[in-house]
């Protein structure tokens, strides 16, 4: 009895440090929270504010009523129809053929065990080292001499070119988690190279390309520099470039603005939220694996 009694002292006591560690985590965390959130309500109050409360009233304060005209405003300013459907059309192409090609890319990086399938993979990880920024006027260039420029094709595939990089190291990270008995079997089984990925090793990466979808479309969905330098006709313009139109030296139309940010970030949060599982996966799953 007093065994059992002193065990359960000394669980206490050890439990002790770790609920006070905790507490102090959890406090850390809710005031990091608290610091990222706050813009975030701060545009979005004041996207429903007039003119001259945003000058004369604190951030934080209510709007003395909605104001959904700015919303009205954004969607006539910003050409929303043409924009929007713009950005939608870069970004979804692009990454459906960035998941095609790094998951493909991967797989052979990853079960082939070839010299220059080393090399592929090293010629990708250098790619990740160079900004794309820093590659602006040569792929400008080639653009121009290709008649890629002011095209829809051409500014998808330079999303491509610059993603594909830190794609191909993703998915190949990733692929030593999936077991390769399983495509053995599939061989045995008949399946052919194709139908073996897509059937076997496709499903099973679900949680990287996720992570790859929602981080490239991140990327593009906000891409400023990249699609003002190969797009300058109006009716190929996208989301962030137009936004960009509200601010200027002369007359800047900030609750317009806000607006159009709060409008911009609606359907990134909405894919977010919907491989927000997959995506937690496929960041976690290499540590867990080591």
């Amino acid at each position: 009895m007093m065994a059992f009694g002193k065990k359960k002292q000394k669980e206490e006591t050890s439990s002790q440090p770790y609920t006070k560690s905790t507490f102090i985590v959890q406090i850390i965390m809710s005031v990091m929270a608290v610091l990222y959130i706050a813009p975030i309500l701060i545009i979005i109050n004041y996207s429903f504010k007039t003119k001259k409360e945003l000058y004369l009233t604190s951030p934080l304060s209510l709007p003395a009523s909605l104001q959904l005209d700015n919303y009205r405003k954004a969607f006539e300013k910003l050409n929303l129809a043409t924009t929007f459907t713009n950005t939608l059309l870069y970004t979804t192409i692009s990454v459906v053929i960035l998941a095609l090609l790094c998951g493909t890319t991967a797989w052979a990086i990853a079960r082939c065990r070839a010299k220059f399938f080393k090399f592929c993979y090293v010629y990708f990880i250098v790619g990740i080292l160079i900004p794309y920024q820093a590659l602006f006027l040569p792929i400008y260039i080639i653009g121009y001499k290709l008649n890629l420029t002011n095209t829809r094709y051409g500014i998808i595939f330079m999303y491509v070119a610059t993603g594909i990089s830190f794609g191909v190291f993703l998915m190949t990270s990733f692929m030593s988690t999936v077991p390769i008995e399983l495509e053995e079997a599939a061989r045995i089984d008949g399946c052919s190279v194709l139908r073996t990925y897509f059937t076997v090793v496709m499903p099973l990466l679900k949680p990287a390309m996720a992570t790859l979808v929602i981080m490239q479309a991140f990327q593009i969905w906000n891409d400023y520099l990249l699609a003002s330098l190969y797009v300058s006709k109006k009716n190929l313009k996208t989301l962030t470039v137009a936004i960009q139109s509200l601010f200027s030296a002369q007359t800047s139309d900030y609750t317009t603005a806000m607006a159009a940010i709060v409008i911009s970030v609606l359907p990134i949060a909405i894919l977010f939220m919907c491989l927000q599982k997959y995506f937690i996966k496929g960041m976690t799953v290499g540590a867990v694996k080591g």
